[in-house]
């Protein structure tokens, strides 16, 4: 009798986790939106635009295509893929923070760009696209979801069948190896401290945390082919320090 009810609190007990990971990855991006272009301009030295430029180029989108960018943020790479697939296709953005994608929405308004479709959700709730897009993209955003498996389980729901994924990220380096050492130098005493500037610094000390509990690279592949796709690489950038992730 005690083994089950040994059962029914290991699951609340997950629930409860997965929805405070949930709601404090929100509360971040919520809290850090006011300056968060401001800052990966800052503390990237610029060179975030061209990675994920850089990730575009891999994917190929094209004209026609319809496209996703997940935990879209303020926007960078549904931008860069719209100039791809317009005018006959779509892009479609899609984060669950309301103040980040506000920000996103303005810069649409802005460009007047009219071919992005924004959308207040969470990457694992999305029910209604399945086999969609030809093309799916995320930028720091799959080690910030409750479960990165379900992420790519979720992502190979949405792709039509001959899609395509790519992922951008902070690369999982080996522990003590120069770009290890490198990674947590930067992260601690320049990220935090230039953070720390806006009261920021609790919110990107969380960065070193998102990348401990982050699946290695060969772990992302051997997911990503149990999970159904036939082409898994992954690409490492910046001396090891980020890593491009591109599933078909």
């Amino acid at each position: 009798m005690n083994k089950n009810l040994i059962y029914p609190n290991k699951s609340i007990k997950n629930l409860t986790m997965k929805f405070r990971k949930t709601i404090e990855v929100k509360n971040i991006f919520n809290k850090i939106s006011y300056k968060y272009d401001f800052l990966n301009n800052l503390l990237s030295f610029g060179l975030h635009k061209y990675w994920k430029r850089k990730l575009v180029n891999l994917l190929e989108p094209l004209n026609g295509e319809d496209w996703a960018d997940l935990c879209c943020g303020t926007g960078d790479l549904a931008f860069l893929i719209s100039d791809r697939v317009s005018p006959r296709g779509s892009i479609t953005g899609i984060d669950s923070a309301k103040d980040i994608l506000n920000i996103a929405k303005r810069k649409s308004e802005i460009k007047k760009n009219k071919f992005i479709r924004w959308e207040i959700k969470d990457v694992l709730e999305i029910n209604d696209y399945s086999k969609n897009f030809d093309g799916i993209c995320m930028s720091y955003g799959l080690r910030n979801l409750n479960n990165v498996e379900q992420g790519i389980k979720k992502v190979f729901y949405l792709l039509k069948d001959k899609g395509r994924a790519g992922f951008l990220d902070f690369n999982h380096s080996t522990k003590n190896s120069l770009s290890n050492i490198f990674q947590k130098l930067y992260l601690r005493l320049i990220v935090v401290n230039i953070a720390r500037f806006f009261n920021l610094s609790p919110e990107y000390a969380y960065i070193e945390k998102s990348i401990r509990n982050f699946p290695k690279k060969n772990e992302l592949i051997k997911i990503a082919k149990e999970v159904g796709f036939k082409k898994a690489e992954y690409r490492t950038i910046l001396g090891g320090a980020n890593g491009n992730t591109n599933f078909s």
